[in-house]
C-alpha cells in the first residue's frame, strides 16, 4: 500500500465506465477533470453557502492512467479563502479492480468564486463556522 494518503474529504467517489475512454482504452481526462470539478463546486458551494463557479484550475497533473472499471475517489481541501473566491486542492485517487489500495492519478488546485442571485462575484464570509 502506498504510503501517500489524500488530503482533503471525499468529496466524489464514481465507478470509471468504458463510455469515458479514449482510443487507447484509458478514461479520457477531460471526463477526470470533470469530475474533479464538480467535487470543487461541491465543497465550494459548501463552503460559500451558496452558488460558485470554476475561476480558474492549474497545477493539472495527469500522474497515472485510469482504466475502465477502476474506482474514482476525489478529494478535496479547502486552501485559501479571500473576498469573493476559494481556492481548493483536488486529487483523484483511483482503485483498482481487485486491489483494495488507492494511487493518485490527478492533482489539481481549483479556484471558485462566490456567486450572488445575480451571477456576480458576492463575499464570501471569513467564519467557516459561521
Amino acid at each position: 500500500m502506498s504510503e501517500e494518503q489524500p488530503v482533503g474529504d471525499l468529496a466524489l467517489k464514481i465507478v470509471a465506465m468504458p463510455a469515458d475512454t479514449n482510443p487507447a482504452g484509458d478514461i479520457f481526462g477531460g471526463w477526470l477533470m470533470a469530475q474533479m470539478d464538480l467535487s470543487a463546486g461541491t465543497a465550494a458551494s459548501d463552503r460559500a453557502k451558496g452558488r460558485t463557479a470554476t475561476v480558474s484550475v492549474s497545477h493539472l497533473n495527469f500522474l497515472r492512467p485510469v482504466k475502465v472499471g477502476d474506482v474514482v475517489c476525489v478529494y478535496t481541501k479547502v486552501i485559501r479563502v479571500g473576498r469573493t473566491s476559494i481556492s481548493l486542492a483536488v486529487e483523484a485517487w483511483a482503485v483498482q479492480r481487485g486491489r483494495s489500495d488507492q494511487r493518485k492519478v490527478t492533482s489539481a488546485e481549483f479556484v471558485m468564486v462566490a456567486l450572488g442571485e445575480d451571477g456576480k462575484p458576492r463575499a464570501v464570509d471569513a467564519d467557516p463556522t459561521g
